[in-house]
């Protein structure tokens, strides 16, 4: 169905065949109609001017409230595995608030103007009915006349009054509201007996780990992706994780940090499978670095920061430091002020990568799982890569590098080697390049 305002704008082009008619009943009052048309197209052009920077600035509000909705959607994996959902939604928030504060003030002058533009058509009409009366007693026209053109007046202003009313009928983008809401909506209610669990200290225990594709038809025999992964790492433990092309690397980090459930088996840290865990709380404590670098509409130290309103700033830049791209961000003339919003981003996909490393090492998680965090780094990004792994490693973090490239497992202590979604060696570093090397 459509709107009144549509309505009104398939309405305008007669106004001018009504005020004709008008004019045909009577001159006076044709010309009573066209002053009243007069003064509510000023209201009208008023409103317009009067509101037009306030309706800019909602307008604007709007779109980047929906912009960092999408975009927390499309990085949603970063988002869940490190614990970034409620600062998320607190960022959208007060985005949202924002734009409805900015929608709230042109909408409070647009009414004024809407109010005022009904009350002088109904004082028109009754200034036509008068003028009319006045014409019939002097039987210049005749009563039938006088309700005809009162009736003709309030229908050629009503499609203008019925526009400036649309004015103030801003669209908000209700939809992504409510997929956002949807999204991020989460069961706050804990079971009773529920116990928070302490700070993990990254013991990681993978117990035959099996995870199964998604399969369209319920009949058909389940294939898996991942089979019988077995291994166990402790704090200060780095591994690579190699292998062709689908074999399973990407799905065992989604494992590893909580993203995926295991079909079968286990993925635990410190005993505690992700079911058991806060997914916030224990989100705090991984550092999850995807193969599809995701940063959400904001400053880059928000970014950094996971948009945490509490987050310190010598946590930020230290998380900066360790993946090298404080001397980069400072060469930006905002620093880390700058916006990285997807439409108007300076960065490079290569810098984005190692602000999105800085985030997955921000307050040093203890653990941190890293998929092909060198796919668009030069030798530069490559050894700052190695030094942040080392440096982790140093504090005590598990980290985990799922790697193509060489370069990224440098650093790293032990490695495991997959196949068709199957484990076919795992152990010291040396060791395994050495089978390999020898099997090749």
């Amino acid at each position: 169905m459509a709107s009144p305002t549509i309505l009104a704008l398939y309405d305008l082009p007669w106004f001018p065949i009504y005020l004709a008619v008008i004019f045909i009943i009577h001159l006076y009052l044709g010309l009573l109609a066209s002053a009243g048309a007069a003064v509510v197209i000023v209201l009208a052009v008023a409103n317009e001017w009067l509101t037009r920077r306030s309706v800019g600035a909602a307008a604007q509000a709007d779109i980047a409230e929906n912009r960092f909705a999408d975009q927390t959607q499309q990085g949603a994996d970063s988002v869940l595995a490190m614990g970034m959902l409620g600062n998320a939604a607190a960022a959208w928030r007060r985005l949202r608030d924002q734009a409805l504060v900015l929608g709230q003030t042109g909408a409070e002058r647009s009414e004024f103007f809407t109010t005022g533009s009904k009350a002088f058509r109904l004082l028109l009409q009754s200034a036509i009915l008068g003028l009319g009366a006045y014409l019939a007693i002097y039987q210049e026209i005749s009563a039938g006349m006088v309700v005809a053109a009162s009736i003709i007046a309030g229908r050629a202003l009503a499609p203008i009054d019925q526009t400036i009313g649309g004015w103030r009928n801003i669209k908000r983008a209700r939809l992504a509201r409510k997929r956002l809401a949807d999204y991020l909506e989460r069961d706050s209610e804990s079971a009773e007996g529920d116990v928070k669990l302490p700070d993990p200290q990254g013991h990681l225990a993978v117990r035959n780990v099996v995870k199964y594709a998604p399969s369209r038809s319920p009949a058909s025999e389940p294939l898996p992706i991942l089979a019988g992964i077995d291994f166990d790492l402790g704090p200060g433990d780095g591994l690579g994780v190699i292998g062709p092309s689908a074999s399973g690397k990407t799905t065992l980090a989604k494992l590893l940090v909580g993203l995926w459930l295991p079909d079968q088996g286990s993925v635990r840290i410190d005993g505690a499978t992700f079911e058991q865990w806060d997914q916030d709380e224990i989100g705090r404590h991984i550092g999850y670095l995807p193969q599809e670098v995701r940063l959400m509409s904001g400053a880059i130290a928000q970014n950094i920061a996971r948009f945490d309103p509490d987050a310190r700033h010598e946590d930020i830049v230290a998380a900066a430091k360790m993946a090298d791209v404080h001397q980069m961000i400072l060469r930006f003339p905002e620093g880390y002020a700058t916006n990285v919003d997807s439409a108007i981003s300076p960065l490079t996909g290569g810098q984005k990568q190692r602000i999105a490393l800085a985030r997955a090492v921000y307050r040093r998680p203890v653990l941190v799982v890293l998929d092909e965090p060198n796919s668009n780094l030069d030798a530069e990004g490559d050894m700052a890569l190695a030094k942040a792994i080392s440096e982790l490693r140093e504090a005590g973090s598990v980290v985990v590098v799922m790697a193509h490239r060489p370069g990224a497992i440098a650093a790293v202590d032990k490695v495991l080697m997959l196949k068709d979604g199957r484990m076919v060696e795992f152990g010291d570093k040396a060791d395994v390049l050495k089978k390999v090397t020898r099997a090749a």
